[in-house]
């Protein structure tokens, strides 16, 4: 089935549709990852967002039952150079096309990723359509203009309510702005007693569980929209240690005066360079964002700078200099992507622990 790619700026791809055979817009972006393709279209961070894959071949093995990052993927549609139908993995229950399907999300091959990531780079993310090619491409181009994308990702993403994963450690609350399931791996792994909380809890619910430590996962979105969260961070930070991903580190930059810009085009892919600033040390790192925090607004802040990506020289973590806190703008959870930051998990156990001593 023929389909057409629209972007906002006039430019037209025709391919050929896979997935589910539906129209759909959304904000479009580019992912580098050579692998991992299961686990980004499941993050929750990529809810409204049509993922470009600068790699040519995408679906050669399959989908399997481990690598999922949410129950139900959120985005808007999968964007590829070529997609493999017959896919071999002896862990594969079914194919990328097959798994689309059932997710209700279309995809489209055949597309010169090449220049759409070359154009997103030099033009920024933009609004983009997939439709079918027999559709009226003149008319489709002023639906496109005239929508206005939602700005409600977060609470699209987040539970509803509260719910346990339990262990027999310490007591950690996550607040759920669009957690990967990989967060919760790696505090399974090790032993936390882990409850996850709605992104519109309140400071006073979180306190009341008597957590050892918070964690602000990851999500979608303008951080600016996520109301609420300001006075939820400024409410326990200080009164237990805490740790912030990707969205919960730019709420937490917010949260203690700073300020968020949006980027040209982002960090989506597992091969980011990121240097700690204290140490040196290297990581390559797994990123998916489309914001990041304003190095000026931090000045006379009590934030402390503590990783820049090596490329850009992006804020990619910070630290609380009074509280017990600290965030960074990667994802040590990987999923996908190399495992080199996965020590900050233990860092934030040691400090709950010290703060546990101290108290």
């Amino acid at each position: 089935m023929g389909k057409l790619l629209l972007l906002e700026d006039g430019t037209m791809f025709k391919g050929e549709g896979f997935g589910a055979d539906v129209s759909t817009t959304g904000e479009i972006v580019f992912t580098t990852g050579m692998t991992g393709y299961q686990e980004s279209i499941t993050d929750p961070s990529y809810c409204g967002q049509m993922i470009t894959f600068t790699y040519p071949l995408i679906g050669n093995y399959g989908i399997n039952r481990d690598d999922m990052e949410s129950i139900e993927p959120t985005c808007k549609g999968v964007i590829v150079k070529e997609v493999c139908r017959r896919p071999s993995n002896w862990r594969c229950k079914q194919s990328l096309p097959d798994f689309l399907l059932a997710k209700g999300i279309p995809g489209i091959s055949g597309i010169d990723t090449r220049m759409l990531t070359r154009k997103i780079r030099e033009h920024g993310s933009m609004k983009a359509m997939i439709i079918d090619d027999t559709q009226d491409v003149s008319h489709a181009f002023d639906q496109l203009k005239a929508t206005i994308l939602p700005n409600t990702q977060v609470a699209q993403v987040s539970t509803n309510k509260a719910y346990p994963s339990p262990g027999v450690g310490r007591n950690i609350v996550v607040i759920d702005f669009g957690l990967k399931h990989s967060i919760l791996r790696e505090l399974s792994k090790r032993e936390c007693n882990v409850t996850v909380m709605p992104y519109n809890t309140t400071a006073e619910e979180i306190l009341q569980l008597a957590p050892d430590g918070v964690m602000l996962s990851n999500g979608p979105g303008n951080p600016e929209d996520v109301k609420g969260a300001t006075a939820l961070i400024q409410g326990i930070q200080g009164k237990v240690p805490l740790f912030g991903i990707c969205l919960g580190h730019q709420l937490f930059s917010i949260a203690n005066g700073g300020k968020t810009y949006k980027m040209t085009f982002g960090h989506r892919g597992s091969n980011h360079p990121v240097r700690e600033i204290a140490t040196g040390r290297v990581s390559f790192t797994s990123q998916n964002h489309g914001f990041a925090v304003e190095e000026a607004s931090l000045e006379n802040t009590p934030l402390l700078i503590t990783h820049r990506e090596i490329n850009d020289q992006t804020i990619e973590g910070v630290r609380h200099k009074q509280f017990p806190a600290f965030t960074v703008q990667f994802h040590p959870d990987a999923a996908p992507g190399p495992h080199d930051a996965v020590h900050l998990f233990d860092e934030f156990m040691e400090m709950i622990d010290a703060w546990k001593e101290q108290h």
